[in-house]
């Protein structure tokens, strides 16, 4: 079989492993592999944003599977293309992937198919957008309606703080198109957690929930990034929970698409708050979640190929089950000096054997490039150090370990990856 994954990233990378695991005798193609992918998959010298480009190579190279990993390419339409020239592709149309490419149109589904969510307000004028705020008052939360690479939301203690995001977006452009609407929405207490659901345009399975750290600091504080690091299984997530966050928030979200003629087919994430009155959504998006995807994938004990081939080939879920390790899996991303704001390049990266050769230690690659001088740097996030365990804390010792030993300059790192598991379960010792 012969497979294209589009994207470069820690989640395509995590993809590649667990495609290998389900059919080792695939031939993988990545578009330009990171540091890390480089020995186990075949490079494609075309951008993941080159849709016109890759749907031409794909056809005349006779590929069997197009997996898209990140979500530009999905709003661009590369789905829609490789379904005209009949290859399967594993990712919502254009029309579908507006679940993320437009939070404005994402709330408007969300409320008229009675999904519970914050209530919120979207705005393309400045003024009109600076008076819903002083009206509202804080906190609050203000978000860039488009592709922001996971940074566009800030939530805002002040209502000077969200008079300055709404000058910085729809103003000063700081998102670039992202920004030229916003939405507000009203800010919600609780707790996050992240639900991959395997979606066929009607019928969903769900995947293991996980719980991402987007702060660039330790307890939460600072900018949001694409991601700091994750952790599942998550306590949180019983059965009655996941069972009410499919019946009332991804069925009803797929029936109004199918409703606006956009099937959903691929994964929708579904960014869950959990609040006092129950399971709301943050937010949609339409691909696997990073770093979600590298705590996720590892624990998969069956196959992910059988039900995302099914899927792109134009198949239903029908009775799908999937079967999961009853152990743990942390992951603490690596980033460079200065991010999420302006970072260096090209720093060398030094791993330990003792790392590599760690069985319940996976690498999954991001921002890295692997050349004659070696391996560097070459993003904002470099390597996610994901462990695993029997159980959570064995997790993150060897996560930590790992992101402690490998060696580049201006490192930097979260030692707080779980902080709230650990937390609750240190409560719960204490209670009982």
């Amino acid at each position: 079989m012969r497979i294209l994954i589009v994207g470069n990233g820690g989640r395509e990378h995590t993809l590649a492993w667990k495609l290998l695991k389900d059919a080792p005798e695939a031939t993988l193609f990545v578009t330009k592999p990171n540091g890390g992918m480089i020995d186990i998959v075949e490079p494609v010298a075309i951008a993941p944003g080159d849709v016109v480009a890759l749907a031409g190579w794909a056809d005349a190279q006779n590929i069997d599977l197009v997996i898209v990993g990140p979500e530009a390419p999905l709003a661009s339409g590369l789905v829609d293309r490789l379904e005209r020239s009949g290859i399967p592709a594993f990712g919502p149309t254009k029309a579908a992937a507006r679940i993320e490419s437009s939070k404005s149109y994402a709330k408007d589904l969300m409320q008229r198919a009675g999904v519970p969510t914050a209530d919120f307000a979207s705005f393309v004028d400045l003024t009109e957008a600076q008076a819903y705020v002083r009206e509202r008052g804080a906190p609050i939360v203000v978000k860039a309606s488009g592709l922001a690479a996971g940074k566009g939301a800030i939530v805002c203690e002040t209502v000077d703080e969200a008079l300055g995001a709404l000058e910085s977006i729809l103003a000063d452009r700081a998102f670039g198109e992202a920004g030229r609407e916003v939405v507000i929405e009203a800010f919600m207490e609780g707790e996050e957690m992240s639900v991959f659901a395997i979606a066929d345009g009607h019928e969903s399975v769900l995947m293991l929930p996980s719980q991402d750290h987007k702060r660039i600091g330790e307890g939460e504080v600072g900018p949001n990034t694409g991601g700091m690091g994750a952790y599942a299984p998550v306590s949180l997530s019983s059965a009655p929970l996941l069972a009410q966050v499919q019946n009332d928030i991804i069925t009803p979200t797929l029936a109004a698409l199918a409703e606006d003629d956009a099937e959903f087919r691929g994964i929708l994430y579904a960014g869950i708050m959990l609040t006092e009155d129950g399971p709301r959504v943050v937010e949609f998006n339409c691909r696997f979640g990073d770093p979600e995807t590298q705590v996720v994938l590892p624990l998969l004990k069956s196959s992910l190929l059988e039900p995302v081939l099914e899927i792109a080939r134009g198949g239903r879920l029908g009775d799908t089950t999937l079967e999961w390790s009853p152990a743990a899996a942390l992951t603490t991303v690596l980033a460079s000096e200065g991010y999420p704001g302006s970072y260096p390049r090209s720093q060398a990266i030094h791993i330990p054997e003792s790392v590599t050769g760690d069985p319940d230690v996976l690498l999954f690659h991001a921002g890295t490039k692997s050349d004659s001088s070696g391996l560097e740097t070459s993003g904002g996030r470099v390597i996610a150090a994901t462990g695993l365990g029997t159980t959570l804390a064995q997790a993150a010792s060897k996560s930590r370990e790992a992101a402690d030993l490998i060696e580049f300059s201006g490192k930097q790192f979260r030692k707080d990856i779980g902080w709230r598991e650990f937390a609750r379960a240190e409560q719960s010792a204490e209670a009982g």
